[in-house]
């Protein structure tokens, strides 16, 4: 089974960078795609033999998430936990078979860090809510988890210290969540590996030289580790300031 994340930027941009020419040639069973930056209505995909599934952030150009699945969800969420008006389209959970699916956007703690409270928060409320439904069954978390986590997940981690997505707090709440019974599925397979980035700045020659962050992450339960077959980071797809991360489980 073939699942795919990928921080779009913008879906409607993305459409016209080659977003569908990648979707066909990659033919991944769920394709989760976050910063949609779109309303209802305003994007018709054809997709065929996908099942789709959206939340719109109430704010027009803004945040959003998607999930295109070959495979029928027996149940379909777009809140977090008990909070079922989450009102930045900020997440997507997928109940199937064998596991469910967690589709996330995580919200930035923005440059002056003035959105850090509310980004902690939210970290204990999707904790709570993966630990719950880990109790039902297995857990694919996916998505734009906004932090690198460790110093090998960035290019200049010194510099970046204390920064947006590399400050203590956030960088403590993905440890605690891996501690909790997750697994970080690109380090399952590769530990050491440098230069392994999911993000670059739009600024000069940056993506051209790989000063990136991996903050793009597929997260799962432990009862999942003897599924897991290999995890891809598709660097070289352009059409967003991300690039999408491909995980396969073994069936």
């Amino acid at each position: 089974m073939k699942l795919i994340s990928w921080n779009v930027n913008g879906l409607r941009a993305c459409v016209k960078k080659g977003f569908l020419e990648y979707f066909q040639e990659v033919d991944a069973d769920i394709f989760c795609v976050q910063e949609t930056k779109l309303q209802e209505g305003q994007i018709n995909l054809e997709l065929d033999g996908y099942h789709q599934y959206w939340n719109y952030a109430v704010k027009k150009g803004y945040s959003g998430t998607a999930v295109f699945t070959k495979i029928e969800p027996l149940s379909v969420r777009y809140g977090v936990g008990q909070d079922e008006s989450e009102d930045e389209g900020r997440i997507l959970t997928l109940e199937f078979k064998d596991f469910f699916l967690v589709n996330v956007y995580t919200p930035n703690s923005q440059r002056d860090l003035a959105r850090i409270g509310y980004r902690l928060d939210w970290e204990d409320r999707i904790l709570a809510h993966l630990k719950a439904l880990d109790e039902v069954k297995p857990v694919v978390l996916c998505g734009d988890l906004n932090v690198a986590h460790q110093e090998i997940d960035l290019r200049n981690p010194k510099s970046n210290l204390g920064n947006s997505g590399f400050t203590e707090e956030e960088r403590g709440k993905m440890t605690g969540l891996l501690a909790e019974g997750f697994i970080d599925s690109y380090r399952h397979f590769n530990p050491d590996q440098e230069g392994a980035y999911t993000w670059w700045s739009y600024m000069a020659k940056v993506r051209e030289r790989n000063i990136g962050w991996r903050i793009d992450y597929f997260i799962v339960s432990e009862k999942l580790r003897e599924r897991l077959n290999n995890v891809d980071i598709h660097c070289n797809v352009m059409g967003s300031d991300h690039c999408p991360v491909v995980l396969e489980l073994k069936e």
